[in-house]
């Protein structure tokens, strides 16, 4: 017991309801009790030259590529993009190395083209089961052993395994007009 409270009990209960230090030796309320979560969102400060990234770090366009705000922690990450115009485009994860200012992006980038090719640093894995159209939503799951590709909801193969090295931010590229809304979400699918 403080010697505030001591002193003037019938006040410790109005002090313990200021925000910052407790008067009355109780718990600050200054103190954050959760973390608060950061907002996933393409980063304006690592992103192509000739990228725009639109709607609140949302919505990309222009030609070049851009990494996520937040980097992929334990290994694990899943992302949506909803494809809102066809063209020249690339979903998937990529690390600081890759060259962002052109597309395709070739090395350092693990995912998909909109050809339906899936590409593993450079090197084509092979063809994606499922078309990708205008309207589709495109996610990617990472658990550090694989990365899978679902079309609408459903999984399609190939699968990505043995990424290597550093990666670790959610990238997407796209060439001259195209125009993606991008929904990256917080959980990976189980």
């Amino acid at each position: 017991m403080s010697i505030f409270t001591s002193c003037c009990p019938f006040l410790s209960g109005c002090l313990d309801c200021l925000q910052g230090p407790s008067f009355a030796g109780g718990v600050s309320y200054s103190t954050l009790q959760q973390p608060i979560t950061p907002l996933i969102r393409l980063d304006v400060s690592h992103m192509g030259k000739d990228v725009v990234i639109l709607k609140e770090g949302e919505r990309i366009c222009g030609t070049g590529g851009a990494f996520s705000t937040v980097p992929i922690v334990q290994n694990k990450a899943y992302f949506q993009v909803d494809i809102q115009q066809t063209g020249v485009w690339g979903i998937g994860l990529g690390n600081r190395q890759a060259q962002i200012d052109s597309a395709p992006i070739e090395k350092y980038f693990w995912g998909l083209r909109e050809s339906g090719q899936v590409f593993a640093d450079g090197q084509c894995v092979g063809q994606l089961n499922k078309a990708v159209d205008e309207g589709d939503s495109i996610g990617i799951s990472y658990d550090h052993i694989e990365m899978k590709i679902y079309v609408n909801g459903e999984e399609a193969e190939p699968r990505i395994t043995g990424v290597k090295g550093p990666v670790r931010i959610r990238s997407i590229y796209l060439h001259n007009k195209e125009d993606y809304s991008l929904k990256l979400m917080k959980k990976v699918k189980g």
